[in-house]
């Protein structure tokens, strides 16, 4: 395969690859697209099914393994199509711009069932601006006892900043683990007005 793209010059590629992703959705072979977004708080991988975004990553999770794991877990159909996450990579600048404070992209949460799931659904009601603590999440799940259980949740989220567990706490009002790193999730505390981090 590299030896065919071998003798196309460089600058032919991107409009050979366009026609790549053009017929791989016609052809219904597109399952997964991405693309990259950088943001203040570091490359963002974004991915997307036909059903919605399934996958926003940071770089420390690295973003190879991340797009390896969705060819296992969802599709080997996997391709760069920067097209379909545009919606998304426009409502992530106007959030970190300040301007949105909630996302309306559909979702696809396949990567997550169980409790996890229900601690998923129940982030987005946390708003934009307030925290909780894992107590108060699990209390909210539904069951009370499982706050660890919050927490793997919260680091395991696939769709991290929009499905919001950076707005998750400890009870002690300290910020607590998060995928991107202590760093991106003061970040994202102090852009949405979060005091005393």
């Amino acid at each position: 395969m590299n030896d065919l793209f071998a003798s196309v010059p460089e600058t032919d590629l991107g409009p050979l690859h366009d026609r790549l992703v053009a017929a791989a959705q016609a052809d219904g072979l597109l399952d997964v697209a991405y693309r990259t977004l950088d943001t203040p708080v570091g490359t963002l991988l974004l991915a997307a099914t036909e059903q919605g975004l399934v996958r926003v990553a940071y770089d420390v999770e690295g973003h190879d393994a991340v797009l390896a794991t969705l060819a296992a877990r969802v599709s080997p159909r996997v391709l760069a199509a920067p097209g379909r996450l545009d919606p998304v990579a426009r409502e992530l600048d106007e959030y970190f711009a300040g301007s949105r404070r909630a996302f309306d992209v559909p979702l696809d949460q396949r990567l997550s069932t169980g409790f996890r799931a229900e601690v998923l659904r129940h982030l987005p009601e946390i708003g934009y601006g307030r925290t909780e603590s894992y107590a108060q999440v699990a209390a909210a799940a539904g069951n009370v006892r499982a706050v660890r259980a919050v927490g793997s949740a919260c680091a395991t989220n696939p769709l991290p900043v929009v499905v919001p567990c950076h707005r998750v706490v400890r009870s002690d009002g300290s910020i607590g683990g998060y995928a991107g790193g202590p760093a991106a999730k003061r970040a994202l505390l102090t852009l949405e007005g979060v005091g005393g981090l």
